[in-house]
């Protein structure tokens, strides 16, 4: 008998933190089994984005409607130490600030009780054509049962 295949893991809340494991993989390293730079931006955005779909967003639906997708507009990150191969890290994401057309947010990467990096970004919510515009209502909702501000009113520069 067959049974079906599990799903990948979302992560999970706690309070108003997500967490979300990852691997360092061999795919994931340079030559000396240090976790590449650009791959904390990788597991940042599956990070961000299995927080969306515990919260019950549906990206693709809105997406494939026309009607508009998030993307990064500002993002800095640090890095304090590196991962390796075979490092479970947690990747912790945090929503800082709610606007109508977009939200703050802080993630960190951690191996056990060591932080290995953060990062602070601006997801925007854009139209089609690329410019700002509100994000739905029901993602507005959505964000803020876990941001720790609330909905700021739209001012069309975000």
């Amino acid at each position: 008998m067959m049974t079906a295949p599990p799903e990948p893991s979302t992560g999970n809340f706690d309070g108003r933190v997500h967490r979300f494991a990852v691997r360092a993989y061999f795919e994931d390293t340079d030559l000396s089994g240090v976790v590449y730079h650009a791959n904390y931006l990788r597991w940042f955005e599956r990070a961000r984005t299995e927080m969306l779909r515990l919260l019950g967003i549906e990206q693709r639906s809105v997406q494939e409607a026309g009607e508009g997708a998030y993307a990064v507009a500002e993002l800095t990150i640090r890095y304090l130490l590196p991962a390796r191969l075979d490092d479970a890290v947690v990747i912790e994401t945090r929503a800082e600030e709610l606007r109508a057309a977009s939200c703050r947010m802080h993630q960190q990467a951690w191996r056990g009780g060591n932080l290995l990096a953060e990062a602070r970004l601006r997801i925007g919510f854009v139209g089609s054509d690329g410019r700002p515009r509100r994000q739905p209502e029901a993602w507005r909702r959505a964000f803020a049962a876990i941001a720790p501000t609330t909905i700021a009113p739209f001012l069309g520069s975000e």
